[in-house]
Order: structure tokens, then C-alpha cells, then sequence
């Protein structure tokens, strides 16, 4: 039952893919990019929801949008509705009477109507200024009753629509960010690196040149499971883990606290800048899964080490 199931689902939006109107969904977008108002959303029952959705969607990524109830909007809530304001009624049908009853009041506050419908020829097509046609190839549903495709597809249009507008508008990630403040999107879009790397005496340095055994005190004391290998300028010239000190024992044995670290470290270590976002030093650290890393070397723009960003602390930020 599943596997048709997801081959029926796929097949249908295939159908909309297919055979959606280009021309119809720019002139859409263009209109609500020109739009100085605010875009309504409105619709009965699921395509209501989904009304809400689009208008979240588009709020949180820089487009001004709210849903409103068509049974709200006509016990007094329509007049938040004004002149430069387009609202647009989501409708499979396009036949809903509550949709339709709500026409001439807001064609009387001079806003833009646009029906998104699934059936060209409706009555709501029809009399709204501009129209868009999804279509439609049926429903999961076995009678061809409960919204399905049809409530995807708006949704597909919605998203579209808002990130399309994000990307024309250039809503930056500080923007985004700045509508999330809270949870993990605001903290990933928010936190940077200097924010949580160590610095200055916790970082542990040492020479290329020194002896694992010369060494051993600042490895264990500062507790960073690792040894940052610099020159004299703090320039980076490897890194020295808990791995390499395993492997090193596996290969040399006791005779490894005789050897120089440069003969024993990583000599290409991956490493981020201060500026950068926390949550982009964690996809570093785990940019190669077979060789997953839990410290980052920190560098300024003349590759001088100015911290090390560590993966307990990340996690324990909530990225």
C-alpha cells in the first residue's frame, strides 16, 4: 500500500510540475514583489492552514504577510484591509461560498484580489483581478475527497513565492536571524566563533621542534585534547591530537616522547576564522565522516592563531 501510494504522490507532482504555468507564477511574483501593502492569505478549511503557513513563511523571511480568516475578515476583521494590499484566496474549488461572499467587500477596499485555485474555469478564477491555475491530477485519497495533492501544491506555490521574494529582496542571514531570536535557528544564524573559542593562556601552543615528552604538561593541563604546533609568529603549522598520540604509540611506542612534534602532528589541520558562524565550524568538523574532528584552530586573516573552538562547546551552545 505505501510504495503505490508514494508512487501515486510522486506522480502527481509530477503532473504539476509538468505542466504549471511560468508565465502565470511570474506575473504572480512580480506583483507581489511591486506590492507596498501587505499580502492577505485566506482560505476554508486545509487550504486555510495552509493560508497561515504561506503567510509565517513569508513574514519570517522578509515579506509582509498575514492570514485572515474569511469568517473573521466578515464580522470586522476586513478592515485591516487597505488600498495597496492584495489578497489572495486559496481555493481547490474555487466554487466556496464563503470565498466568494467575501469578494465585493474587499473589491470595495480597493485591494488586489488573486484566486490560486485548481480548477481553471471557477467562479473565483473568474472574478478575482488576477488568477494562478495549479494544476491538478487528483488526490491520494482513494474517493479523490481529503486535501492532499491539492494542498501540496498550494503549499509548493507558497514556498516558491516566499523564497523567491526573500532572494529579490537580498534578506540577508542578519535579517533572518534578527525574526528568530530564539530557539536554534536564531542560535545558529547568531553565534559566532569568537564567541566561543577559548583564547590567550587556555589555548595550548607549542613548537614544532620540542619533544612529545617536553610537551606532555601542556597537553594534559589544558585539557583541549590537542596541542596547537605554531611558530614563533603563532603562525599554524599542525595540530597535535589525542588520535595522533594514540597512533603514535601504536607505531613508535615509548620511543614516541623522543620525538619532535613536527614529526608526529597533523601538518594540514581544517580551521575556520573568528567571524565565522559557530554553526559552520561544526559542518567543518564533520565534513569528512570517516575522519570526524572535535577541535578547530581559529585563525585571523594572516593565519595567526587567535583561539580553538571545540566540539563539546559547541554542542553545549545548543547549535
Amino acid at each position: 500500500m505505501l510504495p503505490e501510494l508514494l508512487r501515486k504522490a510522486r506522480s502527481h507532482l509530477e503532473a504539476f510540475f509538468d505542466n504549471v504555468d511560468l508565465e502565470a507564477f511570474e506575473k504572480i511574483f512580480n506583483l507581489f514583489l511591486q506590492c507596498k501593502g501587505v499580502l492577505f492569505f485566506t482560505g476554508v478549511g486545509k487550504s486555510g492552514l495552509v493560508a497561515q503557513k504561506i503567510a509565517a513563511t513569508m513574514t519570517s523571511t522578509g515579506t509582509k504577510a498575514l492570514a485572515l480568516s474569511p469568517t473573521d475578515a466578515l464580522h470586522g476583521d476586513i478592515g485591516i484591509v487597505a488600498k495597496e494590499d492584495i489578497f489572495v484566496i486559496l481555493s481547490k474549488s474555487g466554487e466556496t461560498e464563503e470565498l466568494l461572499q467575501i469578494l465585493p467587500y474587499i473589491r470595495n477596499k480597493g485591494a488586489t484580489l488573486v484566486a490560486v485555485v485548481s480548477t481553471e474555469t471557477s467562479r473565483l478564477a473568474k472574478s478575482c483581478n488576477h488568477s494562478i491555475y495549479l494544476p491538478f491530477d487528483g488526490e491520494l485519497c482513494p474517493y479523490d475527497l481529503a486535501p492532499t495533492t491539492s494542498t501540496t501544491t498550494q503549499l509548493i506555490f507558497g514556498d516558491i513565492l516566499a523564497i523567491a521574494l526573500m532572494q529579490a529582496k537580498n534578506f540577508t542571514l542578519n535579517e533572518y536571524a534578527s525574526n528568530h531570536p530564539r530557539g536554534q535557528i536564531g542560535l545558529r544564524s547568531t553565534i559566532l566563533v569568537r564567541d566561543l573559542m577559548i583564547q590567550g593562556e587556555a589555548v595550548p601552543f607549542a613548537s614544532p621542534d620540542l619533544k612529545l615528552g617536553e610537551v606532555l604538561t601542556e597537553f594534559s593541563e589544558k585539557r583541549c585534547g590537542c596541542l596547537l604546533v605554531v611558530d614563533e609568529g603563532k603562525r599554524l603549522q599542525g595540530i597535535f591530537t589525542d588520535g595522533d598520540l594514540r597512533r603514535s604509540l601504536q607505531n613508535h611506542g615509548g620511543a614516541v616522547l623522543s620525538r619532535s612534534l613536527k614529526e608526529i602532528m597533523t601538518p594540514t589541520p581544517r580551521a575556520i576564522a573568528p567571524n565565522s558562524l559557530a554553526w559552520d565550524a561544526l559542518k567543518v568538523m564533520e565534513a569528512d565522516q570517516k575522519k570526524p574532528i572535535t577541535v578547530l584552530p581559529v585563525l585571523d586573516e594572516n593565519q595567526k592563531v587567535v583561539g580553538l573552538i571545540k566540539m563539546h562547546d559547541l554542542i553545549q551552545s545548543g547549535v
